[in-house]
């Protein structure tokens, strides 16, 4: 197995991430439970607060509670954490040779081979898998180019040292603050030596897709301004010079995502707006999905095929949840109220569906509908 990185080096940029049990049963099923654990903050629940008095609206369980009932602990980590952790186990596998700094520029399909030109070289192989992101160079080599879908949001996003904050302000919890148009979500990361906060907020003009696109620390302040006191601190504690913009986008859900040998993975193929926190989960899951779908049908279309159909319908399902999950937590007025009134009478089905999923056994498809293989194809960016 060649795994090419764009990158010329696998040194992700800062940011929190949240593994469900969903996720992190993947990880311990491949011996990855100690890095995790070095690494990681197991939070014990998560709350809802309201943006301005700071009262509790919902608590919902996470820690012990989740781990006696899915078998698998809630990470909070650092994404560079996490991309160290898989690329270190990958170096330690001898089956797989890692390239970095590695673009693909043509893509070719021909019988029983893939031919992918990076780097003006030209690598074959028995099948691809484009893993490489919400602008995925192999998506558009398959199916042609299509823009994201601005939200309307954008995402501010920091790192805060927890030495830097008043003793005994940070709890050992998941806070998400619901305010009019706009919420703010932190939590540990890096265990307990950092905290990861992101505000969202409407910015209707056009907005850099950058992951990294460095922003006003005054905008920042005056986006937030008026909020709880513990808000207000965070981002006083934030460096004015590492506060970052992240323009929120995403697509729709895709009819097929598969050609014959290639295939997509993670956001590549069902790209979600961050607000239920299963962005990375979503591709782990993947990767296990194909993983054994490959492992046990050595016909490699046919394996894409069912794949994708075991995973279309449950991807497709975050993604709408996530956008409808927009829309809730920056609701105001008489909305709000009712919201407020009613959300600590959820319990924990909220997340059964997602957290009880075991991409371990996958045993029926989510789809009724199996996509078929397509004829050979030669494509190009």
């Amino acid at each position: 197995m060649r795994l090419f990185e764009q990158a010329p080096t696998f040194n992700e940029p800062g940011a929190g991430v949240q593994l469900g049990p969903n996720a992190s049963r993947v990880m311990h099923d491949l011996s990855l439970d100690a890095p995790l654990r070095a690494s990681a903050f197991l939070p014990e629940a998560i709350e809802i607060r309201h943006w301005k008095s700071g009262r509790v609206l919902a608590v919902y369980p996470l820690g012990e509670h989740v781990r006696g009932t899915y078998g698998f602990p809630y990470y909070l980590v650092l994404r560079a954490d996490l991309v160290t952790c898989l690329a270190d186990a990958a170096r330690d596998d001898g089956r797989i040779e890692l390239h970095t700094g590695a673009r693909v520029e043509r893509i070719y399909q021909s019988g029983a081979t893939v031919a992918v030109s990076i780097n003006s070289s030209r690598h074959i192989g028995s099948m691809l898998v484009g893993a490489d992101g919400i602008h995925s160079t192999v998506r558009t080599a398959l199916f042609g180019s299509e823009t994201p879908t601005h939200s309307g949001d954008m995402a501010w996003r920091a790192l805060v040292p927890a030495a830097a904050l008043p003793e005994g302000m940070m709890r050992p919890v998941v806070t998400i603050w619901w305010g009019p148009g706009k919420h703010f979500v932190h939590y540990f990361a890096g265990g307990n030596a950092l905290v990861n906060c992101i505000g969202v907020t409407r910015k209707e003009e056009q907005q850099p897709q950058s992951w990294s696109e460095s922003g006003n620390y005054a905008e920042f302040q005056n986006d937030f301004a008026g909020w709880h006191r513990d808000v207000q601190t965070l981002i006083d504690r934030t460096h004015c010079d590492r506060c970052y913009k992240w323009a929120l986008f995403d697509r729709p859900p895709m009819p097929r995502w598969s050609d014959h040998r290639i295939t997509l993975l993670g956001d590549a193929c069902h790209a979600a707006l961050p607000f239920m926190a299963q962005g990375a989960a979503m591709a782990i899951e993947d990767a296990a999905v194909l993983a054994r779908c490959v492992a046990h049908d050595t016909n490699i279309p046919a394996a894409l095929a069912r794949y994708e159909s075991l995973r279309r319908g449950r991807t497709a399902q975050v993604q709408r949840r996530s956008r409808r999950n927009a829309r809730i937590f920056h609701l105001s007025g008489l909305s709000a109220w009712l919201r407020n009134r009613s959300v600590g009478l959820i319990h924990d089905g909220l997340f059964r569906d997602l957290f009880a999923y075991n991409a371990l056994e996958p045993q029926k498809t989510s789809d009724k509908k199996t996509v078929p293989p397509s004829p050979d194809t030669t494509s190009s960016r």
